[in-house]
C-alpha cells in the first residue's frame, strides 16, 4: 500500500482549520534567524503545537499539527502545519532518505504561492516560499 504524501494528508485535514478567533502571529519567527530547535520548542512551549510530530518525511521533514483549539498566523494566512528538522536534536525524529539541511523549520499556510510570496515580498522576508499542494504553501528557511 503506498504511503500517502504529506501534502495528501495536509489537504485531507484542511476543512479542520479554523479560521475564526484569537491567533499567534509567527511573522517574526519566520524570519529565518533561529535554529528550529528555537522555533519549534518555542511553540511546543507556549503549547501552540503538538510535541509529537504527526508525521516524519522521508528527508527527516517532521510535521506538527497545531495543538487542540490553537490558530497560527503567519504574514495574515492561517497555518496549517508546521515543519522542522535540525540534525543530532531529539526533539526530531529521523527519517530513512537523506536529511533536507541541518536545520530547516517553517510554516504550512492555506494560500496561493503567488499570494504568500507577495505578503513575503511586502515586508522584505526572503524566506524560501513553496508550494505544498492545493491552496496550501510552505513558509521555510533552510539553514546549512
Amino acid at each position: 500500500m503506498k504511503r500517502p504524501s504529506l501534502a495528501a494528508l495536509l489537504l485531507a485535514a484542511l476543512p479542520f482549520v479554523p479560521l475564526t478567533g484569537h491567533a499567534a502571529a509567527l511573522d517574526d519567527a519566520l524570519t529565518c534567524k533561529e535554529s528550529a530547535h528555537d522555533f519549534v520548542s518555542g511553540l511546543i512551549d507556549q503549547k501552540l503545537i503538538d510535541e509529537k510530530p504527526m508525521r516524519v518525511e522521508k528527508n527527516s521533514i517532521n510535521a506538527f499539527w497545531p495543538a487542540h483549539g490553537q490558530h497560527m498566523t503567519a504574514y495574515g494566512f492561517s497555518v496549517f502545519a508546521i515543519v522542522a528538522f535540525q540534525q543530532d536534536d531529539p526533539l526530531f525524529k529521523t527519517g530513512d532518505g537523506k536529511p533536507i539541511a541541518r536545520s530547516a523549520y517553517g510554516a504550512v499556510v492555506v494560500g496561493t504561492q503567488g499570494k504568500v510570496q507577495a505578503a513575503l515580498d511586502a515586508v522584505g522576508n526572503t524566506a524560501i516560499v513553496h508550494h505544498a499542494g492545493p491552496l496550501l504553501t510552505a513558509i521555510f528557511c533552510q539553514q546549512d
